[in-house]
């Protein structure tokens, strides 16, 4: 008998065969793109020194957005104060914060969301300093939080905790103004507030406070910012006070509730 052969009839394919191409096509396309993409992101970090930021950018940034206010020249306007000698530390506390711009006139400046970029803060420093030089950075040791922390809760509580509260936490001042919470504040602006004195804030110059001193608060505060509270809730740090206050409220409340209902169970 003669073997039979099965031929598959000319024509036909397999259902998943386009599925396959498609997805075959597919592949090789996203390799490609990944190969294009790895070798764009290899000349990335030439191409993000050459755009770094200059002292004529951060010009241009100030006029755009500070200089209604503060003059074309630094010299101030009838609705803000001149910059000349404020430097470029007392720059970068006040718009990395968001301070500034001010939004409105007010008694204090609130902090608020950033509006612009750490190098365009960085860029709007330098311009202020090359025009009206002032403060500037302190080394780093300064802010490495590595001080003496018995010797700065000292300092903090005779020079700052009369406003910021001995906990850092704030508190109100007279005419709407206040002292801002210390929680969240980074060792520069801290050092930055000490040096520059914003707002309602008194200078402390090296004659008042030398930079090893500067250096032991800024250290007293980032230990308050890293430790829990000894006492478990804190109740905001608000003080006595608001402790007290929590204690007749709440604890002698919850103590005259419970006579009254065993009184009530008795009867």
């Amino acid at each position: 008998m003669a073997r039979q052969t099965t031929r598959r009839s000319k024509g036909r394919r397999s259902p998943w065969a386009a599925a396959a191409l498609i997805g075959v096509g597919l592949l090789m396309t996203g390799g490609i793109y990944a190969g294009a993409s790895a070798a764009m992101a290899a000349t990335t970090p030439e191409t993000t020194v050459n755009s770094a930021l200059t002292v004529e950018d951060g010009e241009k940034l100030f006029q755009a957005n500070c200089a209604t206010c503060h003059g074309m020249d630094l010299q101030g306007t009838d609705d803000g104060p001149s910059l000349y000698g404020v430097g470029e530390l007392s720059v970068h506390f006040q718009v990395s914060t968001g301070r500034m711009p001010l939004q409105m006139q007010g008694p204090q400046a609130p902090q608020k969301p950033v509006q612009f970029t750490d190098e365009q803060v960085a860029a709007l420093g330098e311009y202020v300093q090359s025009v009206a030089p002032g403060p500037s950075f302190p080394d780093d040791e300064v802010l490495d939080g590595e001080g003496n922390v018995s010797e700065g809760g000292e300092l903090f509580r005779i020079n700052c905790a009369m406003c910021h509260n001995v906990a850092g936490a704030g508190g109100a001042l007279t005419e709407g103004k206040y002292a801002p919470n210390l929680h969240n504040t980074s060792s520069l602006n801290m050092y930055a507030a000490m040096v520059t004195g914003p707002q309602n804030m008194p200078v402390f110059n090296d004659m008042t406070l030398t930079t090893e001193e500067k250096r032991d608060i800024i250290t007293y505060l980032l230990w308050l910012q890293e430790t829990e509270s000894p006492g478990g809730y804190e109740l905001g740090s608000l003080g006595p006070v608001a402790e007290g206050l929590f204690i007749w409220i709440f604890g002698i409340g919850a103590l005259i509730a419970l006579t009254v209902w065993i009184t009530a169970k008795s009867n």
